[in-house]
């Protein structure tokens, strides 16, 4: 019984702070946070660098080009589905929000002071798992 409140626990803190995530706007040329669905007990943690530019529209995480090469290979290797992998794993990122496009080509690379201040969600999420 004791294994299964502590489940429970986690979950619901991890529900709190996704909600309290999905409000931050500390990076003001950022995109709003990009924050997976429910709550996932996981001991395993995805962690990337920052959601591109298709994950604010679509509202989840690995939602474009690198989530299906990852899915695919997860599929291929373990026989895994996108809809298993995302209900069966914790996926986070260093920073939470799509930093913009680089006037080089790609994605802008998050600066140090927006990695800095994501930092906090990302050590709350490791604690709490």
């Amino acid at each position: 019984m004791q294994k299964r409140h502590c489940f429970f626990n986690i979950a619901k803190e991890l529900t709190e702070h996704v909600k309290k995530l999905r409000q931050c706007r500390l990076c003001p040329r950022m995109y709003p946070p990009v924050v997976s669905g429910g709550a996932v007990v996981s001991k395993i943690l995805l962690v990337g660098q920052a959601p591109g530019d298709k994950e604010p529209k679509i509202g989840r995480p690995f939602a474009w080009t690198a989530g299906k090469t990852l899915f695919r290979w997860f599929n291929e290797a373990a026989g895994m589905s996108e809809e298993q992998f995302r209900s069966s794993l914790y996926m986070a990122a260093v920073c939470r929000c799509f930093p913009g496009k680089n006037p080089a080509g790609g994605d802008r690379v998050p600066s140090p002071e927006e990695v800095l201040n994501c930092s906090a969600w990302l050590n709350h999420e490791l604690k709490i798992l």
